[in-house]
């Protein structure tokens, strides 16, 4: 009686500070106290706890492996769900941005025809060649060439005195893509003081050219001019060339990252030349930075502009075409414009631009396509990828459109033109809006014989170099689409001619604005066209700002001023380019005096 009583005031007290939470003057009722139960009652509740607890277990078990199943089906289904939704997005994104991105159709043809009248009663006095160019550079005092005595210390590493062995290269590609592996090859015999084997030169699937360097170059005029610079043979020792086999393929090469630094070479490539007396170095693709020590840049100019001489059919041919355009250029002074025109077949389907062929041209451009580069253009919105280069000037202009370009400047029908190009896609249908437009129209097949021609037919490399040789002498040289022949052009150009590269870089982007507008007049074309040349006179003279070693453009679009110590101590300017063509010639103006 006395615990039950001690039992429940116990049991009050507690309930009642914690409901109270510790306060006395708290006015919630007492608990109830607790019933008693016997024993038996508090053992068959235990045992009835412990059997559902055990069912509990297992219905818990059995629960967690139905919830993880049903999870991981979930997630499945989301995963699905949310990759359908994203598919989903992504093509309805597309649409909305092929939608709103601007793009452009093929219609210059529609111009010209609306504009033939205009164009044909233009009355207004015509461009005299003489006085296109109307920005000119002031020539300034130039500091001697470097000495190349420094060459032998580049850095912290010390060169021997003697030659470290033998560099072996093979240059890829057309013809200037060759130029630029040789002329860098030079630069790295500078750097590692090494002797250059000459270049050889890889067949290329695209050019199909078997040419070696003695068929394209003046083998004994390279290796002549470059004595004292750097020392260069045609091959190897003999008893080098026996320990692999007489054979230079079997020579390990070393793979060199692109645009590596002079530092590279030394650091890297120097201490194996050392070692092993000869290295073969491929690819050798742009394996030279453009910033290099003056030394060794005056190495490339060297190489380009003064050893670098066609061989002597292409000389002899080329004097001839040359000759055969100033005659043919006598209403206009003996001058003529050069067109450099990438309207062939590979360079259309390459673009994946469409023009006015419809659904038979786009057949045969993908047929094209698949034959050429297997698997490289799987796109199906191939419409909207040409509208879209061509608004982005990416896109090669068609004769067409350079006719109308050079009309709108202010060039007239008697202007005589050359056109370097290869076989143009369709040639007769897209030929005849610029030859009626330039009735005084050339390529090499005209001005050549077949006979001529006959020894060069299937080498690429050489017919491009009679090209390259023509467009070098025009007044007015117009490139269409860039790559690597404008680009060595255009600086070789700028070497000749005083700093200014005389040359025709359209806009693209307004060019193609301004030929989608079937709106507008001639009078407003020519103002935009004549804007536009007066912006490549400006842009032709432009020269880089280079100090030390911070060069960004090319050296050979932009030689200057670099390269200027050569001119500078050749008061000839063209003349001596002329000679290089044939080293007898006479300092003269105007035609080249040879046989015809």
């Amino acid at each position: 009686m006395a615990i039950n009583t001690i039992m429940k005031n116990k049991t009050y007290n507690v309930v009642n500070s914690e409901g109270s939470g510790g306060d006395g003057n708290s006015s919630s009722p007492p608990s109830s106290p607790r019933r008693q139960t016997s024993g038996f009652s508090q053992c068959r509740r235990r045992l009835r706890s412990k059997v559902q607890l055990q069912y509990f277990r297992k219905d818990s078990l059995a629960a967690g492996i139905f919830v993880r199943r049903n999870i991981q089906f979930l997630l499945l289904l989301f995963f699905l769900y949310f990759s359908g939704l994203m598919m989903c997005v992504g093509r309805f994104s597309d649409f909305l941005r092929h939608s709103r991105e601007p793009t452009a159709i093929y219609k210059s043809h529609v111009l010209l025809e609306k504009l033939w009248h205009d164009i044909e009663t233009d009355n207004s006095t015509a461009l005299e060649l003489s006085s296109v160019w109307q920005f000119k550079r002031r020539m300034k005092v130039q500091k001697p060439c470097p000495v190349l005595a420094t060459r032998r210390r580049l850095g912290s590493v010390e060169v021997s005195s003697g030659p470290a062995g033998y560099l072996i290269v093979e240059a890829n590609g057309g013809l200037n893509q060759q130029r630029s592996a040789i002329c860098n090859a030079v630069a790295v015999a500078g750097i590692l003081n090494a002797v250059l084997v000459i270049p050889s030169f890889g067949y290329n699937s695209v050019w199909k050219d078997p040419s070696e360097f003695r068929d394209i170059y003046d083998e004994d005029h390279f290796i002549a001019t470059l004595e004292g610079y750097v020392k260069v043979v045609k091959e190897l020792p003999d008893e080098l060339i026996s320990k692999y086999d007489h054979n230079i393929t079997n020579i390990p090469h070393l793979r060199v990252e692109a645009w590596a630094p002079a530092k590279h070479y030394l650091g890297e490539v120097y201490p194996v030349l050392q070692e092993q007396g000869v290295i073969r170095i491929a690819p050798f693709a742009n394996r030279l930075a453009m910033n290099v020590p003056s030394h060794i840049q005056l190495l490339r100019c060297i190489t380009n502009y003064r050893a670098l001489r066609f061989s002597a059919p292409i000389t002899t041919l080329a004097q001839k075409l040359v000759n055969r355009m100033i005659e043919r250029s006598s209403m206009t002074g003996g001058k003529y414009v050069s067109i450099h025109l990438r309207f062939e077949e590979d360079m259309v389907a390459f673009s994946c631009c469409l023009y006015d062929g419809g659904d038979a041209e786009k057949s045969e451009m993908h047929s094209f396509r698949e034959k050429g580069w297997k698997g490289k253009f799987k796109r199906k919105d191939l419409d909207f990828v040409a509208g879209r280069n061509r608004i982005d000037g990416k896109c090669p202009l068609t004769p067409l459109e350079v006719g109308m370009m050079l009309r709108g400047m202010g060039f007239g029908s008697h202007t005589s033109i050359y056109l370097a190009s290869g076989k143009i896609y369709k040639g007769e249908q897209h030929l005849a809006p610029l030859l009626k437009m330039f009735p005084l129209l050339y390529t090499k097949e005209s001005l050549a014989t077949s006979d001529e021609l006959a020894p060069f037919q299937g080498y690429s490399s050489r017919l491009a170099a009679l090209d390259y040789t023509v467009c070098l002498f025009s007044e007015v040289f117009v490139t269409s689409h860039g790559g690597n022949f404008p680009h060595f052009l255009m600086g070789h150009r700028r070497f000749l001619f005083n700093g200014h590269a005389k040359t025709i870089r359209p806009d693209k982007r307004i060019l193609v604005g301004l030929l989608e507008n079937m709106t507008i007049s001639w009078k407003d074309f020519k103002d935009d066209m004549e804007a536009m040349l007066l912006e490549s006179d400006r842009k032709g003279m432009m020269i880089p700002r280079v100090r030390k070693f911070n060069r960004k453009n090319s050296i050979y679009a932009f030689p200057l001023p670099e390269c200027d110590c050569l001119q500078s101590h050749d008061s000839r300017g063209i003349n001596h380019t002329l000679n290089v063509l044939d080293p007898q010639l006479e300092p003269t103006r105007g035609r080249i005096p040879v046989s015809d």
